[in-house]
């Protein structure tokens, strides 16, 4: 079993925050001695963090489930409970982070130590002397900690490379990569040899240094799921340059200029975006027999495809196993990348915002509620709003019961149910909670 991974859905969980307390002290004079409960703690968020030595989502295949503490209850004599450590996890470099429900893209993590929250934490439920007002100086309301946010997430690694190595099976692109990086990656004379993506380093005689990325051969139809293109095509986005592999010996019987036109389609209908990224063409394995004249056929049949004055991607004929012609290869890579900037994946608009502060309000364009009819012939209360607000309240106070009625009745609930037909005595639910509804 390959140890590259490169997809992982994976569920997250932030803490809830800790309830409030209900608690007096004891003082001459003053109703009950006075409020005494202190706030709960802030439950602890899930943070992802870009770890620069971690390469593929291995961590992610047996670990899918990651919960970050609650906070702590709030204590008597005011004293607030401690907030809960956050969850730290850490991800490699070029990790996208979807949100898997909506496909939504939350972020794009490709700064070493870069991070981002993706459940954050439920605040700390309010102590009773909160709620402490001149007619009622001594409150027996308190509440408990807003819920973390929970998600499921799809994570994907596009590798950080600066070249990436695109063409058929067999054409070279492993030993090229072996002999200009200290990468060690299969090499056979078979297709599909290279089931994982490989990167190396490479070092120019003048100096220059980038990340070159070989990719598992692409055949024709592989941006539909064609073999394993379609799993490793993503890694090719973050390049900047492309170096378009090609057996010129036509050793398995392809014509040269052939292989060409249908790797550049596939590209083209993975990524539209991804021509325009400037390509050199790297005709290989000219040590062979007829590497040359199929050279030549190949540089009149492209040099057809263009206008006079268009620019033609440049050719470098090479033998990797030879080690010939490496050099100029090399630095033209070194000189095209000086050039060329980076081709961002996403826009900023792209990503789902990420609030500084929490708004723990109703927005207008959300609807607060919903009301359904069950089997059973009860009323159904659901929604994100509704739920959080009741999870918040401490059911076994009166007085929190009490004050939840109210807001219900704020939020127009009563209003809606009257206009749905709901009676007295008729059954309305809220999760597992039930309680008659009176007009």
């Amino acid at each position: 079993m390959s140890m590259f991974l490169d997809t992982a859905k994976i569920e997250v969980k932030a803490g809830k925050g800790g309830d409030g307390m209900v608690a007096f002290r004891r003082e001459k004079y003053v109703p009950n001695g006075g409020p005494w409960g202190g706030d709960g703690g802030k439950g602890g968020s899930v943070i992802f963090q870009v770890e620069e030595g971690l390469r593929t989502l291995m961590d992610f295949r047996y670990n899918r489930q990651f919960k970050a503490k609650p906070g702590e209850k709030g204590m008597s004599k005011g004293m607030h409970g401690r907030g809960a450590e956050d969850l730290i996890v850490l991800v490699p470099q070029g990790t996208t982070v979807r949100d898997a429900e909506t496909g939504k893209v939350l972020t794009d993590l490709v700064e070493n130590g870069q991070t981002f929250t993706v459940a954050r934490g439920g605040r700390g439920g309010r102590g009773n002397i909160r709620f402490a007002t001149p007619r009622n100086p001594a409150p027996e309301i308190a509440e408990n900690g807003e819920p973390g946010e929970q998600r499921e997430l799809q994570l994907e690694l596009k590798i950080l490379a600066d070249v990436g190595l695109v063409g058929f099976p067999s054409v070279g692109k492993s030993t090229l990569l072996s002999v200009v990086t200290a990468a060690k990656p299969k090499i056979g004379a078979y297709h599909f040899t290279t089931i994982v993506p490989n990167l190396g380093m490479v070092r120019t005689k003048s100096g220059d240094s980038f990340a070159m990325a070989d990719l598992p051969g692409l055949i024709e139809g592989a941006s539909q799921g064609v073999g394993l293109g379609t799993q490793f095509l993503r890694h090719i986005e973050r390049t900047r340059v492309i170096l378009h592999v090609i057996d010129m010996s036509a050793s398995e019987g392809r014509d040269p200029y052939d292989d060409y036109v249908a790797i550049n389609h596939e590209l083209e209908t993975y990524n539209l975006r991804l021509m325009e990224r400037p390509q050199i063409i790297v005709a290989n394995k000219m040590d062979m027999p007829e590497a040359n004249e199929q050279l030549k056929t190949f540089k009149e049949k492209l040099a057809a495809t263009y206008d006079e004055f268009d620019e033609q991607p440049m050719i470098f004929p090479i033998s990797g196993i030879a080690h010939q012609g490496l050099e100029a290869l090399l630095d033209a890579t070194a000189d095209l990348l000086a050039k060329t900037d980076e081709f961002p994946l996403y826009q900023t608009t792209d990503f789902q915002e990420e609030d500084d502060e929490a708004y723990y309000g109703f927005s207008e364009d959300e609807r607060p509620f919903e009301i359904t009819r069950d089997d059973d012939a009860s009323w159904v209360l659901s929604g994100g709003k509704l739920e959080k607000l009741f999870a918040m309240t401490n059911m076994e106070r009166d007085e929190s019961v009490l004050k939840f009625a109210r807001q219900l009745r704020g939020m127009g609930v009563d209003e809606a149910l009257r206009s749905r037909g709901a009676k007295d005595g008729d059954l309305v639910r809220i999760g597992s909670f039930e309680f008659e509804f009176i007009d």
